[in-house]
């Protein structure tokens, strides 16, 4: 049986700016290109150049008359994310669409950033928490809809609050799940402090659900030299279409959350097949980890004296 057809239309982006990280493969480049599409400027910041101009090249064989540009960016390096901040205040072009759409997962050993956090919460959330904070004057001054990409694994464990770095002990899944929520709670009170200072930007949560991207993939720089079991089953079941979705459909609930019209700030979407693991993208519930704004605070506040970025409310 032929496979169902899923996919959603992107509305007309002509004038719009958007900024999408984790954008030189897989679903990421995915969510640029059809941005592209659409007609917006799109920006790639990227860290290895090489896979950044083959991404640029194959939007620009689909859509010749696409704006697409690259920046450099590390999110795992707070200088590298601060430069790309000077970068982009300094073009003064106000940002319309973000999507925070990088991530590392589950190293086999704990590694660190260059500032010393453990990988995955350095990457994943403190990363891209400073990039919001350094180019929150273009995000205002865009309106910006701001789509931060968590997971199914924000669902589950809890985060590590007396050793938020995992340096008495690491788990890679764990540290992952925590990297998550962390990053979800921030997305949600970063709506909330919005709506309450008058910031002018919108921020909602998207998940890919489970389907065979590169984050499982064989990454010798996170030290895993060869394909994990994990990845290989969801390949296998993503073929044949039971439960899974492809990269092709992982991308969706992204593009969803951050161009359709009728998208709610502050709500998450997914894919809306069995335990939300492949389908076609929809709102979901907000995962029961994600509900406290009391820890929304904490970890807003933690990540604030953490990456030294201060985001003022006026």
């Amino acid at each position: 049986m032929p496979r169902r057809i899923i996919d959603i239309t992107v509305p007309s982006l002509a004038g719009k700016r958007a900024l999408v990280t984790g954008a030189s493969d897989g679903m990421g480049l995915g969510m640029a290109e059809r941005l592209a599409a659409a007609g917006a400027e799109v920006v790639l910041p990227v860290r290895n150049p090489d896979k950044g101009a083959n991404a640029v090249a194959r939007i620009r064989r689909s859509h010749p008359d696409a704006q697409v540009s690259l920046r450099e960016l590390d999110l795992s390096s707070l200088d590298s994310v601060a430069a790309l901040g000077d970068t982009l205040r300094q073009e003064g072009r106000p940002i319309h669409i973000l999507i925070n759409n990088a991530g590392v997962m589950t190293p086999p050993n704990r590694q660190t950033t260059a500032d010393g956090f453990e990988l995955q919460f350095g990457t994943n959330h403190l990363g891209h928490f400073a990039l919001v904070g350094h180019v929150l004057p273009l995000l205002r001054a865009g309106r910006a809809r701001v789509t931060s990409q968590i997971s199914v694994a924000a669902n589950r464990n809890t985060i590590n609050w007396d050793d938020l770095n995992w340096e008495r002990s690491y788990h890679g899944m764990r540290a992952y799940s925590q990297s998550k929520i962390a990053f979800g709670l921030f997305g949600l009170e970063l709506d909330r402090r919005s709506k309450a200072h008058g910031w002018g930007i919108t921020s909602n949560l998207s998940h890919p659900g489970v389907a065979p991207t590169s984050l499982l993939a064989a990454r010798p720089e996170v030290g895993r030299a060869k394909d994990t079991l994990p990845v290989r089953l969801i390949r296998a079941l993503s073929a044949f279409g039971i439960l899974l979705g492809t990269v092709e459909t992982a991308k969706l609930p992204a593009l969803m959350a951050a161009t359709d019209p009728g998208a709610e700030p502050g709500a998450l979407y997914g894919p809306s097949g069995p335990g939300n693991l492949g389908g076609p993208p929809a709102e979901q519930r907000i995962y029961s980890r994600l509900r406290e704004t009391d820890d929304a605070e904490r970890i807003w506040r933690i990540s604030e004296q953490l990456t030294k970025v201060p985001i003022p409310t006026t």
